[in-house]
């Protein structure tokens, strides 16, 4: 997890297209500029990076289902709940899964476990859109292939 980049997954460890289930882990950085104002002396993961997370690995699911040929931009969270802080060295698993699809947008639920403890949970809509730039394209399916290497 690169907080200051936005990098939330580190490891894509099963995509089933057939269930349109995607499952993910990711490891809380030790230390991140993130932490200094949230918050100094007791870091904590802000909660809007967490649907970050959510979303991320929702949108890395919905991308693989099209073939990479579209983007899926978050457009609306519903039910998102946080139920537990999470600090630093904090493993965790994510697991998106599509619940409806249509008319240009794409309905996932999405949650975060940490030690088979719901740590987060969110019914998260994306809008489709075609890509603004190959290069764009290019870096996206870049950066997932590196998440099934890792």
């Amino acid at each position: 997890m690169k907080l200051e980049y936005f990098q939330m997954i580190d490891k894509i460890t099963n995509v089933d297209l057939d269930a349109k289930i995607m499952q993910a882990t990711s490891v809380v950085p030790d230390e991140s500029p993130v932490f200094e104002g949230h918050f100094p002396g007791h870091p904590l993961v802000p909660g809007v990076l967490m649907i970050e997370t959510m979303a991320q690995c929702s949108g890395i699911l919905i991308m693989h289902t099209i073939d990479f040929t579209r983007i899926p931009l978050l457009a609306s969270v519903k039910e998102g709940k946080l139920r537990k802080f999470v600090g630093p060295k904090t493993n965790l698993e994510i697991k998106a899964e599509i619940e409806h699809e249509g008319s240009g947008y794409v309905v996932t639920k999405a949650e975060i476990r940490s030690e088979g403890k719901r740590i987060a949970n969110a019914q998260l809509t994306f809008t489709i859109m075609d890509f603004p730039n190959p290069e764009l394209q290019t870096t996206i399916k870049g950066q997932v292939a590196d998440m099934k290497k890792a």
